[in-house]
Order: C-alpha cells, then sequence, then structure tokens
C-alpha cells in the first residue's frame, strides 16, 4: 500500500483532484431532525454525489494513483457490494481502463445494475464480501489486471474530503457517527479531523450482525466473525481491515452496533424529516446517534449519509413498516 500521507496538504490536495470530476455536497441541519433527536443534527450529504456514495471520492483518487504509478495498467479489478464497485467502474472508464467488478451472488440488483451502466463487466460469485473478495483476486491474477484493495492510502485520502467540507463548513462539531464497512469512510473522517486539529469525537458504527470492527476495536486486534448478515450491505463485512483497524482503533472514540431493525427505523426518519433516500449503510450512523439520543441531547453533533442506493422493493418494505430480511 502507499505511504500514508495523511497531512494537511495532502488531503487538500486530493479535495482539489476530487473537485474536478464533482461539486462537494452539501450539509444540512433538518428542523425536523432537530425535533427528533432533541440535538443540533449536521447531515453529511453523500447521497447527493455522482454515484449516490461517498466512495466515488476514493475512486477517482485511486484511478488517479494508479495512472501515475502503474502507467503500463490495462484494467482493475475489485470486490464490492456496490458502492466502491460503481466508484471504480466510473473512474476506471473515465480513464480508459478495463474494470472487472466481482460482487456476491444475490447482490442488489439495482448496485449490480448501476455498475454496468457504467461500463464494468460484473462477476457475481460467493454468499458475501468475502468470498467474492478472494474472486476478485483470482479474476485479476488470471486477466492481468491491477487487484483494488478495500482500503488504501489513495482510497482514504479522497474520501476524506467529504470530511473536509464537514468541518469546514461546520464549527464545533462535537461528535460524529460514521459506518464502519472495510474502513476508508471513517479512516478519512479521523484523518481530517486530525489533520485540521480538531477535538470531535469520532464514533464508528457496525451492524449487530456484522460486528468484527467492534471486536477488533476493543481487542485491538484483527477479529472475524463467521457471517455477516445484515441488510445494511455496506456494512454486511465479516474480517476486519488491518490497516483501517490501526487507524480508527487509535482514532475513534468508541464503535457501538445498531440492529436492522434500527437502521431500518432511522430510514423511515430520514424520509419522514428530510425526504432523502437512504440505503441501510447509510442510516446506520442516524440510528447509533438514536439509540444515544440522551448523551447527545442539547449536543451539535453529525451523522455521514454515506449512501442512498437502495433497491426499490427493499425501500418499499422499509417505508411498509418492516424490516427486510439479509
Amino acid at each position: 500500500m502507499a505511504e500514508l500521507n495523511f497531512t494537511r496538504e495532502a488531503l487538500e490536495a486530493s479535495a482539489k483532484l476530487v473537485y474536478q470530476h464533482m461539486p462537494a455536497t452539501p450539509q444540512f441541519a433538518w428542523p425536523l431532525l432537530r425535533q427528533e433527536l432533541g440535538a443540533d443534527v449536521w447531515v453529511k450529504h453523500e447521497n447527493h454525489t455522482p454515484t449516490g456514495a461517498f466512495k466515488v471520492r476514493g475512486g477517482i483518487t485511486f484511478i488517479d494513483w494508479l495512472r501515475r504509478t502503474h502507467p503500463e495498467c490495462r484494467g482493475i479489478a475489485t470486490a464490492t457490494r456496490g458502492n466502491h464497485g460503481q466508484s471504480q467502474a466510473r473512474a476506471a472508464a473515465a480513464a480508459g481502463l478495463e474494470a472487472t467488478i466481482v460482487v456476491p451472488r444475490g447482490n442488489a440488483r439495482e448496485k449490480n445494475d448501476a455498475m454496468r451502466s457504467f461500463g464494468a463487466t460484473l462477476v457475481e460469485h460467493g454468499l458475501d464480501f468475502d468470498e467474492a473478495r478472494e474472486e476478485a483476486s483470482r479474476q485479476a491474477a488470471l486477466e492481468d489486471l491491477f487487484l483494488v484493495p478495500p482500503f488504501h492510502s489513495a482510497l482514504v485520502s479522497g474520501v476524506a474530503s467529504y470530511a473536509l467540507e464537514l468541518f469546514t463548513a461546520v464549527s464545533d462539531i462535537q461528535r460524529v457517527y460514521v459506518p464502519i464497512g472495510c474502513g476508508s469512510g471513517i479512516c478519512g473522517v479521523i484523518a481530517a479531523r486530525d489533520a485540521l486539529e480538531l477535538k470531535t469525537e469520532v464514533v464508528g458504527v457496525v451492524s449487530t450482525e456484522a460486528t468484527a470492527a467492534q471486536q477488533a476495536f476493543l481487542s485491538g486486534k484483527p477479529e472475524s466473525t463467521l457471517t455477516a448478515r445484515t441488510f445494511a450491505d455496506g456494512v454486511a463485512v465479516r474480517s476486519v481491515v488491518p490497516e483501517a483497524l490501526a487507524i480508527y482503533g487509535a482514532g475513534a472514540t468508541r464503535v457501538i452496533a445498531v440492529s436492522d431493525d434500527e437502521v431500518a427505523n432511522a430510514m423511515r426518519v430520514y424520509f419522514r424529516c428530510t425526504h432523502n433516500v437512504s440505503e441501510g449503510a447509510g442510516a446506520a450512523p442516524l440510528a447509533a446517534a438514536i439509540k444515544e439520543k440522551e448523551a447527545n441531547t442539547g449536543q451539535k453533533i453529525a451523522v455521514i449519509l454515506c449512501g442512498g442506493n437502495v433497491d426499490t422493493e427493499v425501500f418499499r418494505e422499509v417505508l411498509e413498516g418492516r424490516t427486510p430480511q439479509a
């Protein structure tokens, strides 16, 4: 992996590259959310990017790094549950590169369609992300493609641009809730906070059905779970990425787990209070903030709505008051 370099100057340079391809996303304090939580709640709307999720930023900066450091590369292979794959496919196509994206069987249909629309060759393999990741490694070796890892400094530096936007637009945020999948999002937030020398607490959020990151945070070493069965597919990861753990293990205040019922409720709260659509992982931070409502009362907090890419049928089920099954 490229050397970690998360100085303010380096992060601002990455942000400048991101803005050549997309505008900054908004952050809003919605009055109905304030009433719901009894706190000043700022939502960072990463559901408003060109792919509907924060990952697009890391795709831009990673493919730029790849073109500069491996000019002979003809294409990439990677594994995803959808948002990372969209970001890599979009950036690869813009750079004239092939993209082979591996997803587990039964992956979100509309995320699969979106990846294909960006020009990716989609391969369905395995029961979950971790099995898809193994197949992506095989595909990369077989087709002579560059294997894009789930975590890399060039990904994190791009993702951190959303946190730079949030922290420079809104002062004195006491606490920010961030979902943890493979870790680029929370590590980007920590990198931006530290580069700006802020005191904001960073709270990681996982699913009760995929607690590897929480277990690793508590033990201080990489952990794995046997399953990761949650409809919040962006956090449905069985194994921790050690390089990410090194950052959020030291930089986060805590990691809390929310149930699928709590996530579904948060999706409904988002729609009722802001009329924004959130996917499961995107609503997990709000679910955590609601879970810690008593501690947040009267404070200024932020939640990262990291993506809005939920299948229509799944969202319909949520709005009807049910919790989708993984």
